[in-house]
């Protein structure tokens, strides 16, 4: 009788967890999310930058491109080659253009808004997406850069009658578009960044682990040490 209490003290339930304790780690968890995501807004806004300067810049071009269209009267007697040539290049021009236009207006549109208004976690799928079209617009950028060249270069031979002129204008053009490719590739490798070199935003398994410290398992009890549930909580804020 007397060892029967004792039994049913022992069998009782734990007691609850301290509910400071709780809000506490939502808390810790809240503000690491909040941290990360700052980090990565910085990557946001830098590509969305990028993209509308590019979309400026070639819809400039875009529409020097229509004017080279529409407002130039082509003599009816040059060669029928050198007509084609040239409306095939202008055109070309402008649509390499226009594609950059609606990519970087696609990307500086709907990427800010899947990281603002997309679930938990859609930062990171939309910066990351943004890093991969941004070189598609850059790349049709540069190569509307170049055929806008050609067409000038074209448009020469259609407008001035005597070879010797549009042979100087030409010359001039092919040597414009040869100083801007040798200086794009100064700049670019002045501060080209190899790919393993690269530093984003997000933060990998192996790199919370490190910023972690040693992790336990629960139930140990020394002090200054992450146990493995909040290491996986710190992982999990990444995703």
């Amino acid at each position: 009788l007397f060892l029967r209490p004792a039994l049913c003290l022992s069998r009782r339930a734990p007691a609850p967890a301290d509910p400071m304790l709780y809000a506490d780690k939502r808390a810790l968890e809240t503000n690491l999310k909040v941290n990360l995501l700052a980090i990565r807004e910085k990557e946001l806004n830098y590509y969305t930058q990028n993209c509308q300067a590019v979309g400026t810049q070639a819809a400039l071009l875009a529409g020097f491109a229509y004017s080279g269209l529409t407002q130039v009267a082509i003599p009816h007697d040059r060669a029928y080659a050198l007509r084609i040539a040239y409306l095939l290049v202008t055109t070309t021009a402008m649509c390499f253009e226009l594609i950059a236009v609606l990519n970087t207006t696609l990307l500086s549109m709907m990427g800010p808004g899947l990281a603002l208004r997309g679930p938990d976690g859609s930062m990171h799928p939309a910066v990351d997406g943004m890093m991969i079209e941004y070189r598609t617009a850059y790349y049709c950028f540069v190569l509307g850069l170049v055929f806008f060249h050609f067409s000038a270069a074209l448009f020469s031979w259609l407008i001035y009658v005597h070879w010797s002129v549009s042979t100087m204008v030409t010359l001039c053009i092919c040597g414009s578009l040869l100083l801007l490719t040798r200086y794009a590739k100064r700049v670019y490798l002045r501060f080209r960044l190899p790919a393993e070199m690269v530093i984003t935003g997000a933060f990998e398994a192996s790199d919370v682990a490190a910023a972690a410290g040693p992790v336990v398992q629960r139930g140990d009890a020394a002090s200054g040490y992450v146990s493995r549930e909040q290491a996986q909580l710190i992982a999990s804020s990444n995703q």
